[in-house]
């Protein structure tokens, strides 16, 4: 995936449920991990705080495009879930990375699947 774009469910209109929309596999038919995270109080940030804490969970998915399958950033529930790759450790750093640049992010749960 060259750009991975952070998509955003709306609160105002329905989005089709996680289990639909998130890949369960890449292209060669790898499975990929899943991981997310909450980030308290996100949806209440004034709009331009808002937008730079998106701008940069955008710039450390971006920074790891190659591992990075699926984000969705879920304003209502303050969730980001992100599918990535099957690469070790991957599943701690891009986190990691992700909390450095939003201190407030906090790493809920991860499916590690075998290969």
């Amino acid at each position: 995936m060259q750009h991975t774009q952070l998509n955003r469910t709306l609160s105002i209109s329905p989005a089709e449920p996680l289990w639909k929309r998130v890949p369960t596999r890449d292209d060669q038919g790898h499975r990929l991990s899943d991981f997310m995270m909450i980030i308290p109080k996100l949806r209440n940030k004034p709009q331009q705080l808002l937008q730079e804490t998106i701008a940069e969970i955008q710039s450390v998915l971006e920074y790891y495009h190659r591992a990075v399958v699926f984000a969705d950033l879920n304003l209502k529930l303050n969730l980001l879930w992100v599918s990535v790759r099957p690469i070790p450790g991957i599943c701690l750093e891009l986190p990691t990375a992700i909390k450095l640049r939003v201190p407030e992010a906090v790493l809920v749960g991860q499916q590690v699947e075998p290969t």
